[in-house]
C-alpha cells in the first residue's frame, strides 16, 4: 500500500508546543486519506521547536495531493499550537512543502496549500478555487476594519490585544506593554528618584544632567555637549529624528516678512537674500500644521503650550545649514517678532528651543505615528482582507507586517488613549495629538511615502547643492534595493500588464487600502487600482519601504536626539516670547519640562527605541512561504546587496563624531513593530 511520510515542524517561541490531539489528512485528485493521528507512542510529539515525522498508509493511490487538511482537538486544557510547515513525501520520491505559520486554535481545521505561490487564474481546479475563496472569507470575518477617531485611518476591530487573532498577536504581551515598559526605562536609567518632585522645575541646565549621567551614548553626549550652537541646530533638520520637513526654498511666505537687512551678517557669500535663495542655499521648515491645535489641560496645575513657528536656514561656505531667522506663530506683528541670530544669546537660544519643540510634536504625530504606524497596517488589514496566503504578494509582504496590528492595538489601548501615557509628558496629549493627526490625514499624499519622490517635492535631491544629506543618500541607496527585489518578484508572477490588470484580488488589496484605510480620499493621489507592473513595483516598494526602511529612520534616533531634554522637549510651560530682550535664563528653565514630565519623557524615548527581542531585519525571511528556487535567488541577491549598503554605510560613518546610521541594513527591522 502506498505510504508517505509526513513531517512536521512546530515554532520555536514560547508556548508553541502542544499535547494536544493532531490529526492530518492528505487530499488528492483521486481521493481522500483518512484522518490520521499523528502520535508517536512513549513520546512527547509537538514539543517547541521539534519536528516530528510520521508515515501515513494510504489503500490507493491519491494521485496528485491538493490540500492537507490538519485538525487539533483538546486533550485536557486549552493548549495552542504554532504549526511552522509541513513536509510530504510522496510514495515517488516527490517532496511537497506547505508552509503553515499559524497559530492552531480550538478544535477548529486548518487547510493548506503547497507552497507554490499562485494567482487567481492560475487555479483550475475547483478544490483549489474554493480553498481560496473560502479562506479570504474566513479572514474579512476576523480582520474587519474599525473607526477609532474620526477621521483617522481606518484600523483593525479590537479593542485590545487579546482581541486580535491569535496569529497576530505578540509572542509575549508582556514585551510590549508600554506602562510596564516605561516604567522599566526609569528605572533602567536610574531616573524614579526624581518622581516624587513631578512639579517642580530644574534648577538650570546642567540639573538636566541628574537624569542623564548614567547613559553611554556616542550621539546624545555630543548633543548634550553642542546643542546650542546653530550648526547641531540646523544637522538635526537633515539626519536627526525628524529629517522629513526641511525644503528649498523658492520665496519667502507673506506671512513671514524676513528683510535683507534682517539676515545680511548671517550671509556669507556677499549676495542679497533674494540671491540665496535663487542660488538655492536657503532652506525653510514651517509648522503650520500646529497653528491652532489644543495644548494639554489633562493637568489643571501646570500650563502647557505649543508654538506653530516658521525657520529660514541657510547652508553657509562650509556647506553647513545654520538658522538665520524664527517666527514663533503664523500670524506676523508686533508681539510676534522674528528672531535672529544677532539677537541676545538668551532670546535666539529659547527661539531654537521653541523650534525643536514642535519638531517633536509634529515627528512624533505625524512623521512617525501616522505615516509610519497607522498607514502600515492599513496595508496590513488590507493585505490580510484581500489575499490569500497562495497569492504571491501575500507572500511578498507577510514578513513586512510582522507584530504591527499589534503593536498599533497597544498603543490604542495604553499609548495615545484617553488619559493614555502620550497624555503624561506631551504638550499634545489631552486630544492634540488627536487634532494633529487628522489634520495631517486632510494633507497627506502619495507622493510623501514614494521617497525619491519626497525627495524631490522639497528641493532636497541635489547632492552636490546640500552634500551632508545622509537620510537621504542613505534611504536612496535602501529605496533602490527593495525596488530591485520587488521587481525580481513581481517579474517573476507577472508576465505583462494586462495580468496585473486581471488580478482581482490584488485590485481588491488595493481598493481596501484607498476605500478604507485611506477614507476614499480622492485628494491623497493613493490609486484605487494599479494597471501597470512599473506602477504595482512602486506600490508594493512604497509599503516595505515604509514598514522598515522609512520607519526605522524616524523611531531608532529618538534616544539618540530626544533624551537631552532641551534639544527636544515634550512640552513648554511658557507661552512663546512676545518681545526681544527680556529673555533670562531663568525664564528658560521655567519654560522647559518639569522633573516628572522630563522622566516620563526621557523613559518614553528610551523605550521606543529599543528593538524587538529576536528582531527580524530587513531581508531576513526565516518564514518560508516561497517555495520557488527563483525567489530564494531573488532573496539571496537582495540580501547581498543589504549587506553592500551596509559595509558603505560603515564605511563612511568611520571616526565620524555624528555617525549617521539609521538607514543601516543591519539595523532596519522588516516591519513596524516597537
Amino acid at each position: 500500500m502506498p505510504s508517505y511520510t509526513v513531517t512536521v515542524s512546530t515554532g520555536s517561541q514560547w508556548f508553541a508546543g502542544t499535547d494536544d490531539y493532531i490529526y492530518f489528512t492528505l487530499v488528492g485528485t483521486n481521493g481522500c486519506s483518512e484522518k490520521n493521528l499523528l502520535d508517536k507512542a512513549f513520546y512527547n510529539d509537538f514539543e517547541r521547536g521539534a519536528i516530528d515525522s510520521y508515515d501515513v498508509t494510504v489503500s490507493e493511490d491519491l494521485g496528485d495531493i491538493q490540500l492537507i487538511k490538519i485538525e487539533k482537538h483538546k486533550y485536557w486544557y486549552k493548549d495552542d499550537w504554532y504549526c511552522k510547515h509541513i513536509t510530504v513525501k510522496t510514495p515517488s520520491g516527490e517532496y511537497l512543502e506547505f508552509p503553515c505559520y499559524r497559530w492552531v486554535v480550538n478544535d477548529k481545521e486548518i487547510v493548506l496549500r503547497e507552497g507554490t505561490a499562485k494567482l487567481a487564474h492560475h487555479d483550475i481546479t475547483q478544490i483549489h478555487k474554493q480553498h481560496r475563496r473560502k479562506e479570504l472569507e474566513d479572514r474579512q470575518k476576523l480582520y474587519r476594519w474599525k473607526e477609532w477617531h474620526p477621521g483617522f485611518p481606518l484600523s483593525i476591530d479590537a479593542h485590545c490585544h487579546s482581541d486580535l487573532p491569535h496569529d497576530i498577536q505578540f509572542d509575549s504581551e508582556k514585551g510590549v506593554d508600554f506602562v510596564l515598559n516605561y516604567t522599566k526605562a526609569m528605572e533602567n536609567l536610574f531616573v524614579n528618584s526624581f518622581m516624587h518632585m513631578f512639579q517642580s522645575s530644574w534648577s538650570d541646565f546642567a540639573d538636566f544632567e541628574k537624569i542623564f549621567v548614567r547613559i553611554s551614548n556616542t550621539i546624545s553626549e555630543y548633543v548634550m555637549q553642542h546643542w546650542q550652537e546653530d550648526f547641531m541646530f540646523g544637522y538635526q533638520f537633515l539626519n536627526g529624528c525628524n529629517p522629513v520637513l526641511i525644503r528649498r526654498c523658492k520665496e519667502i511666505p507673506s506671512n513671514f516678512p524676513v528683510t535683507n537687512e534682517m539676515v545680511d551678517c548671517s550671509l556669507e557669500r556677499k549676495l542679497s537674500l533674494e540671491q540665496e535663495i535663487e542660488e538655492g542655499n536657503v532652506f525653510i521648515v514651517d509648522y503650520k500644521m500646529l497653528e491652532g491645535i489644543s495644548s494639554n489641560k489633562t493637568d489643571p496645575c501646570t500650563l502647557q503650550y505649543l508654538a506653530a513657528p516658521i525657520c529660514l536656514l541657510y547652508k553657509n561656505l562650509e556647506n553647513k545649514i545654520v538658522p538665520i531667522a524664527i517666527q514663533l506663530s503664523q500670524a506676523p506683528g508686533p508681539e510676534n517678532p522674528i528672531f535672529l541670530p544677532s539677537d541676545s544669546h538668551n532670546d535666539w537660544l529659547l527661539a531654537k528651543i521653541w523650534v525643536r519643540s514642535s519638531d517633536f510634536h509634529i515627528h512624533q504625530t505625524v512623521s512617525h505615528l501616522l505615516r509610519t504606524h497607522l498607514l502600515s497596517e492599513v496595508f496590513a488589514i488590507g493585505m490580510f482582507r484581500q489575499l490569500p496566503s497562495v497569492h504571491p504578494i501575500f507572500k511578498l509582504l507577510v514578513p513586512h507586517v510582522r507584530f504591527t496590528i499589534a503593536i498599533n492595538t497597544k498603543a490604542r489601548e495604553q499609548l495615545i488613549c484617553e488619559c493614555g501615557l502620550f497624555d503624561k509628558a506631551n504638550a499634545t496629549g489631552g486630544g492634540g495629538h488627536v487634532e494633529l493627526v487628522i489634520r495631517a490625514m486632510e494633507e497627506f499624499k502619495y507622493g510623501y511615502l514614494c521617497f525619491p519622490e519626497s525627495i524631490q517635492l522639497r528641493g532636497m535631491e541635489s547632492k552636490k547643492d546640500i552634500p551632508y544629506y545622509f537620510y537621504r543618500d542613505d534611504g536612496m541607496m535602501v529605496w533602490e534595493a527593495v525596488k530591485n527585489f520587488v521587481s525580481d518578484i513581481v517579474n517573476i508572477y507577472y508576465e505583462s500588464d494586462e495580468i496585473v490588470c486581471e488580478d482581482h484580488e490584488l485590485q481588491a488589496f488595493v481598493k481596501d487600502v484607498f476605500v478604507y484605510g485611506l477614507r476614499d480620499n480622492e485628494a491623497s493621489g493613493f490609486p484605487k487600482c494599479l494597471k501597470t507592473k512599473e506602477k504595482l513595483i512602486e506600490y508594493l516598494t512604497l509599503v516595505i519601504f515604509t514598514a522598515s526602511g522609512q520607519h526605522a529612520a524616524v523611531n531608532f534616533g529618538q534616544y539618540d536626539w530626544c533624551s537631552w531634554i532641551p534639544n527636544s522637549p515634550p512640552t513648554m510651560r511658557c507661552p512663546p516670547p512676545t518681545e526681544k530682550g527680556e529673555v533670562t535664563i531663568e525664564y528658560i528653565i521655567e519654560s522647559l519640562p518639569d522633573r516628572g514630565r522630563s522622566c516620563w519623557h526621557l523613559g518614553a524615548v528610551w523605550a521606543l527605541s529599543q528593538f524587538q527581542e529576536n528582531e527580524l531585519f530587513l531581508g531576513m525571511y526565516p518564514d518560508e512561504h516561497f517555495v520557488e528556487k527563483s525567489v530564494k535567488e531573488a532573496m539571496a541577491k537582495f540580501r547581498k546587496c543589504l549587506s553592500d549598503i551596509t559595509s558603505i554605510i560603515q564605511d563612511r560613518n568611520k571616526n565620524k563624531k555624528l555617525p549617521y546610521y539609521y538607514f543601516s541594513p543591519d539595523r532596519i527591522p522588516n516591519s513596524v513593530a516597537v
